[in-house]
């Protein structure tokens, strides 16, 4: 009994970060040993029910409690620019621990998909030359990007033995590049109108979110309302989007029913059926579909704009970046190399530079991602896809980043509507053992060698200026929350 208390406190140590390092000013600690992984742990005590502040407790008794933070107390940016300044200040003294930390730091953050997306759209921002690889633990409802990276999709246990064997997952997990995409929504503006023409509240609220860029922004058109975000996993447009509203709606007036991550996907089952999404051939008007309420163009690899055709039918599109939706389902699927080398296809790669672009009729049609080679209608790859609405027989659409939906009202008269997204840089993830997500540097991953870009001059058509311009991957400086929005609502 003894032998494995000593074996347990000793691999804590592996983890441990002295105060001195997270806190200003403290006295110098002299350690008789380097930590292999140092970790900053950031913690959505309001996600999963309970689950979250007891995990937050768990991870505070284990650990220096400093190095473990509630953010619905303190941001990540404030506490990650405070402790690399820190780090700076250390390192230029000649403190050779510090330095260390700083190369061995890893981060953990437990929450939903949105908690997760803020705090690596943070770590975009912050711009560190060797940024901190994350793991992300899974407390939301849809749990795509933890899925994806191979730490599960059902919330974790939050005893003493559960927390150990995450953070001894950590130590083993690989480094593994992901894609980050950039999005501006771009909308005339009314005559004689100085309002928003979404109501403030009606945006995402999680940090990859839109936020309305400043007159002095070069994005910034006279005569429209122009905003910019970005996003990690998805970008989607129609009913499934449509349904997700319905929940984020319900949940913002009746919090107290979603405590239970099994309650939440039982109640999307049963939204779903309310709104239509089953039935959609007879409660979703056809005016609706996508393609009569958007021209598609995209730009694939050779860089030339082209018009993407979308079948009729389809209600729901969805521009994907990793291996899971809807709580770990594969729209995309894995085409067999003969259709794919007839339409130009390559193994959908997180970091690529390439999106995935799937459409769906219905829900029923969403239905054959259960099988086991299920996919949707598979419609591009691209670097960039543009939407152009025009005024036409709906006034409204729902869209959705990364499982943060919005009612988008769309153009009147001779007014337009653009959503444009294209790629704009990478962050470091954790992978874990049981990893979906394929990268295009792994060796192991079939045709990985044969899939790489030979075309990389075609990536300078963007000029230096605008580059300089979607550096920062949100609107402000760094990725903050609004004081009064309600973090539990981040999926």
């Amino acid at each position: 009994m003894g032998s494995n208390v000593a074996e347990t406190e000793q691999m804590l140590k592996e983890f441990y970060i002295p105060d001195y390092i997270l806190v200003p000013n403290l006295e110098m600690e002299k350690l008789s040993y380097v930590p292999k992984c140092p970790v900053i742990v950031f913690i959505n005590s309001r996600s999963g029910g309970q689950l979250g502040g007891n995990l937050l407790a768990t991870y505070r008794e284990l650990l220096n409690k400093d190095q473990v933070f509630d953010l619905g107390e303190e941001a990540p940016d404030k506490v990650l620019h405070g402790i690399y300044s820190n780090l700076e200040k250390l390192k230029s003294i000649g403190d050779d621990l510090a330095a260390q930390v700083e190369n061995n730091l890893r981060l953990i953050v437990a929450g939903g998909d949105g908690t997760a997306s803020w705090l690596l759209g943070v770590v975009s921002d912050l711009k560190l030359p060797h940024p901190p690889p994350i793991a992300t633990v899974p407390l939301g409802t849809g749990n795509n990007l933890p899925y994806s990276f191979g730490w599960g999709k059902k919330n974790p246990g939050t005893d003493r033995q559960a927390v150990e064997s995450f953070l001894h997952q950590v130590l083993k997990a690989r480094e593994m590049k992901i894609d980050s995409w950039h999005i501006i929504m771009r909308m005339r503006a009314p005559n004689g109108s100085t309002c928003d023409p979404i109501a403030p509240l009606e945006l995402p609220h999680s940090l990859h979110a839109f936020h309305r860029v400043s007159h002095t922004d070069k994005l910034n058109v006279e005569g429209y309302h122009t905003f910019r975000g970005g996003f990690w996993n998805y970008f989607s447009m129609g009913m499934d989007a449509q349904v997700s509203y319905a929940f984020h709606s319900e949940r913002k007036l009746h919090p107290e029913k979603f405590k239970n991550q099994l309650v939440n996907q039982t109640t999307y089952a049963k939204l779903g059926c309310t709104q239509g999404w089953f039935c959609a051939s007879l409660l979703h008007p056809s005016s609706r579909n996508i393609a009569q309420l958007a021209k598609v163009k995209i730009l694939k690899r050779h860089g030339h704009w082209e018009d993407l055709r979308i079948p009729s039918s389809i209600r729901s599109i969805i521009c994907l970046n990793l291996p899971s939706f809807s709580g770990g389902l594969n729209p995309w699927g894995t085409p067999n190399p003969r259709k794919a080398r007839d339409r130009d296809l390559t193994p959908p790669y997180v970091d690529d530079g390439l999106i995935e672009i799937v459409g769906f009729r219905d829900a029923w049609h969403g239905l054959v991602l259960l099988a086991p080679k299920g996919h949707g209608t598979r419609l591009a790859q691209g670097r960039k896809v543009r939407f152009e609405f025009h005024k036409g027989a709906a006034d409204c659409t729902y869209m959705r980043i990364d499982g943060e939906p919005w009612k988008q009202p769309l153009p009147e008269n001779d007014d337009t509507v653009m959503v444009e997204i294209s790629h704009l840089g990478q962050v470091n993830m954790l992978a874990a053992q049981h990893c979906i997500a394929k990268s295009v540097h792994d060796p192991s991953t079939p045709s990985a060698a044969n899939s790489q870009h030979d075309d990389e001059d075609s990536w300078g058509e963007d000029s230096d200026e605008e580059l300089e311009e979607r550096r920062k991957f949100g609107a402000a400086d760094t990725f903050r929350l609004p004081e009064d929005v309600d973090i539990a609502h981040l999926s």
